[in-house]
């Protein structure tokens, strides 16, 4: 990771809006998809791979969903509004403040204090753990539907 000179850096808004500009179509046409697939004709071609896999796209959009609902925490708060963050939520006996850094990957907005210690602020703390969680299991449903598509693939080549 490249530290930047400037100790009171924030998240670059243009990282920032590229994340949300290009998140909130991406999101948008998975739903889209993902509604298509309770089409009565959809539902009568419905297979166990598919299944995982529209399970796997829904738990990935939920995480992205949930990613970008962060990122607008951040987008509307400009340096003034996040160092009052910063100052309201200082814990009990944290000395001065010097900087304050955003990270994307987990997203957070991190006030560091002199003596070393730092927190994070105006990210809701539910925020990272449950794109975690979203992402293992989207993971996991991903895994399942390729494993099932691999084991019919290799049922119908036997019967064939």
């Amino acid at each position: 990771m490249v530290m930047a000179s400037d100790p009171w850096q924030g998240h670059d808004f243009a990282v920032l809006f590229t994340v949300l500009i290009a998140g909130a179509p991406t999101a948008l046409g998975l739903t889209a998809f993902l509604f298509s697939r309770f089409t009565r004709r959809a539902r009568r071609r419905r297979t166990a791979p598919a299944v995982w896999r529209d399970l796997g796209l829904t738990t990935a959009v939920l995480g992205l969903s949930l990613y970008m609902w962060g990122c607008l925490h951040v987008l509307f708060l400009d340096q003034q509004d996040q160092a009052m963050e910063c100052e309201q939520h200082r814990p009990e006996g944290t000395p001065t403040l010097v900087g304050r850094r955003g990270d994307f990957v987990p997203l957070r907005l991190v006030c560091e204090a002199s003596d070393g210690r730092d927190y994070t602020v105006v990210i809701p703390d539910y925020i990272n753990p449950s794109i975690a969680v979203l992402l293992l299991l989207a993971l996991v449903c991903a895994a399942v539907s390729t494993l099932l598509h691999l084991k019919q693939r290799t049922t119908a080549r036997e019967k064939g």
